[in-house]
């Protein structure tokens, strides 16, 4: 089976590293899914709302839940997996922090430099999550989206946010997770799914909801308490209209040739496949907040 052939395996975070500049380089994911390489938000009251838009909407959403916007102007905000930049730019343009972004790709790095203003109160590194280089308390908040499964040692990522983060400071944390099979197991074929949806995004697991919040509040260092919530309802419809992006910006695509044309149906299964996962319950989109 191609897709089979042509797996995209977790091996180690090198092996994310090296998916990530595939992406970042031949522009696909950039041309499709924008500045912003995660799913977007679509209110309950309003599903009709333009993909890339959605995507801006989910980091002011993800900022007033998680209480962020308390916090005043210059404030130090870290961002774990910040991809080409997109949410770091809008935390330092709208809500006036200075932010780092870091990722383990050095082409996404490079593509966000790029596409940041000069002046702008943000920057961007090539750092390891589970080694940050940064003091205790550095930061007043943490940022991360979409980051936590492409990291196995789930501990040592709650360990190294909150030792960054400085007491009272605000955690901003959204990721995919599975329903929790200490409580329903998977099916035989959502084994086979699972494993399929692994192996395609550089995942070396997905845990549950309940389970990283466990992994969260085991990891504070204050008695505070780690809230967390399903997005699945706002955040679903992103996988069909991601597809649909390519209809409505066909030139996306075909201005990079035969071959983006050929990644880009490659990608359609899993993307299906997410979208099945997600409305059926099997995967759930788990945000996470507390203080430092």
């Amino acid at each position: 089976m191609f897709w089979g052939l042509n797996s995209r395996k977790y091996k180690s975070k090198v092996s994310v590293a090296s998916a990530y500049d595939s992406w970042t380089e031949d522009k696909l994911l950039e041309r499709l899914w924008g500045e912003h390489i995660h799913l977007g938000y679509y209110p309950k009251n309003s599903r009709n709302v333009d993909f890339r838009q959605a995507k801006v909407q989910f980091v002011h959403e993800l900022v007033k839940w998680s209480g962020l916007n308390n916090l005043p102007k210059g404030s130090r905000i870290l961002d774990i997996g910040c991809g080409i930049g997109g949410s770091s730019r809008i935390l330092s343009d709208c809500y006036g922090f200075n932010v780092i972004g870091i990722t383990l790709s050095s082409a996404q790095v490079k593509r966000a430099r790029e596409l940041t203003a000069k002046g702008s109160s943000c920057s961007f590194e090539v750092m390891d999550a589970l080694n940050l280089d940064f003091k205790d308390g550095e930061f007043d908040g943490i940022w991360s989206v979409e980051a936590g499964a492409h990291i196995l040692n789930k501990d040592k990522f709650a360990d190294e946010m909150l030792r960054t983060l400085r007491p009272g400071g605000y955690l901003a944390v959204a990721d995919w997770n599975s329903r929790d099979f200490n409580l329903k197991p998977p099916l035989f074929y959502e084994k086979i799914v699972l494993k399929f949806l692994l192996e395609q995004w550089a995942h070396p697991e997905f845990i549950s909801i309940n389970g990283f919040n466990n992994i969260l509040s085991k990891s504070m260092h204050s008695s505070g308490e780690v809230i967390s919530e399903n997005w699945n309802f706002y955040t679903n419809p992103s996988w069909f209209d991601s597809i649909y992006e390519g209809v409505r910006r066909p030139n996306a695509i075909l201005n990079l040739g035969p071959k983006a044309i050929i990644k880009s149906i490659r990608e359609i299964p899993t993307i299906l496949l997410m979208h099945w996962a997600f409305s059926n319950g099997l995967m759930q989109f788990g945000v996470y907040k507390c203080r430092g």
